[in-house]
């Protein structure tokens, strides 16, 4: 009854393993350059960072800073009617009861500021510093991403490697429980014996079952970066690339110069120098034109001016001399000052912490790539270790308990192999990252 139950329970994790993986060839092939150029196009951080960049080059425009003049177009009308009572100086009275007037007013204005103290220059200067910025935190924000797809991608691949070794073991697993069941049946081996590897080969089953839902898992997170459905099905590659050779030197040179957060607070301190230029121009006079053609026309119902009308071009200026604002110019000076220095207080910050930040990835990644060297030599050792083991069952020499350990022994280190890997890219794309060279 019992050896009935085992094989019904093996034959259902097989009919569910065909099930699971018989759909594989039939999924569409993802690189990770595919990947990459998905995301450039639906992620919606991507999305929403590009428009960010095109509204800083929107507002960059001559007429944003005030360079250019305004025109308009104005009008106005009334009509009313009043009691009108008058005494005049010659001693005449006029009274006019319900005397209704109208009023139409119409024109083109100009208005256009000639001088602000330089303001309008160091303004449009300005904006084009923030729209450098917009384009940079766009690029950060592009690399960032691809980071985040370069080590979810590779999360699937490595949860692809794992499920690869767990294969391998149920394998191992029944070529022992042929081996075991034969010799059960000679007589030379435990029903123990019998039973553990098929213990084994069912908790390996299930880890494949349990290995293939991490994998969907890591697909679904992959697909949301994408900006696809969590549903899209894809294949990955079988492998993960480990050919980077990078020189420390040249890491730290490329560092200062094309680090997007180094970049970005650079950028902030020019447009924080701009702002206090801006702030002190204040105390400088102003000079504005005005001027336009105008149509007015009065009518009254009665009196001694029943109609009145004019129009023509007028054109005017003022000008305008600051002398006291309550401290308020001195107020805006003085916060710009701070504000520049907190930018540079800001670039001082970042610019230790990307240091900071390649000297760790650069270590971690000399680190894993010593400890690749040890694991791979481990694993193959530990998989032919195994091959022994079952080869000594195979002729009696062995328990199925020393099997048992080193197949135990093969997928730790396999797990540590694939971690190792995963952490070895992971690193080197940290690398890349921070020096901006995907």
């Amino acid at each position: 009854m019992f050896y009935n139950y085992l094989k019904i329970m093996r034959t259902f994790h097989l009919l569910i393993l065909l099930l699971i993986f018989g759909t594989v060839n039939a999924q569409k092939m993802l690189t990770l350059e595919d990947a990459v150029n998905i995301a450039l196009k639906n992620n919606y951080d991507i999305l929403v960072a590009r428009n960010d960049a095109d509204i800083a080059k929107a507002n960059n425009t001559a007429g944003n800073a005030g360079m250019l003049p305004t025109l308009e177009v104005i009008g106005s009308g009334s009509a009313g009617l009043s009691n009108v009572s008058q005494k005049l100086s010659t001693g005449n009275i006029n009274n006019y009861p319900l005397l209704s007037s109208t009023s139409i007013n119409a024109g083109t204005e100009l208005s256009w500021s000639l001088f602000d103290g330089g303001k309008m220059f160091i303004t449009k200067s300005k904006l084009n510093e923030i729209q450098s910025l917009g384009e940079i935190q766009f690029k950060e924000r592009v690399l960032q991403t691809q980071f985040e797809i370069i080590a979810t991608y590779y999360d699937v691949v490595k949860q692809k490697q794992q499920l690869k070794s767990i294969n391998e073991v149920i394998s191992f697993n029944r070529e022992r429980v042929k081996i075991t069941e034969t010799g059960f049946n000679a007589g030379y081996f435990l029903k123990s014996d019998l039973l553990q590897s098929k213990i084994d080969l069912n908790v390996a089953m299930s880890n494949a079952i349990n290995q293939q839902y991490a994998i969907d898992a890591a697909k679904k997170l992959l697909n949301n970066l994408l900006g696809q459905k969590a549903d899209s099905d894809f294949e990955v590659s079988d492998s993960i690339p480990l050919n980077y050779s990078p020189n420390k030197d040249e890491l730290v040179q490329k560092l200062n110069s094309s680090n997007t957060s180094i970049l970005t607070y650079q950028k902030q301190i020019d447009i924080a120098t701009l702002a206090l230029k801006e702030n002190k121009t204040s105390y400088l006079p102003t000079i504005n034109l005005n001027g336009g053609y105008y149509y007015s026309q009065n009518t009254n119902s009665a009196g001694s001016t029943l109609q009145n009308s004019s129009y023509g071009p007028q054109i005017g200026g003022n000008i305008t001399i600051p002398l006291y604002s309550a401290g308020e110019n001195k107020r805006k000076v003085t916060t710009a000052k701070l504000d520049l220095q907190s930018a540079e207080y800001n670039l001082q910050n970042v610019s230790l912490q990307a240091n900071t930040d390649l000297e760790n990835a650069f270590s971690d990644f000399e680190n894993q790539k010593q400890l690749l060297k040890i694991e791979e030599e481990n694993n193959q050792l530990t998989k032919e270790n195994l091959e022994i083991s079952l080869q000594r069952l195979r002729l009696g020499q062995t328990t199925s308990l020393e099997v048992h350990q080193a197949q135990e022994f093969y997928i730790q280190s396999f797990t540590r192999l694939t971690n190792i890997r995963y952490n070895l890219k992971i690193a080197e794309s940290k690398l890349k990252q921070l020096i901006a060279s995907f």
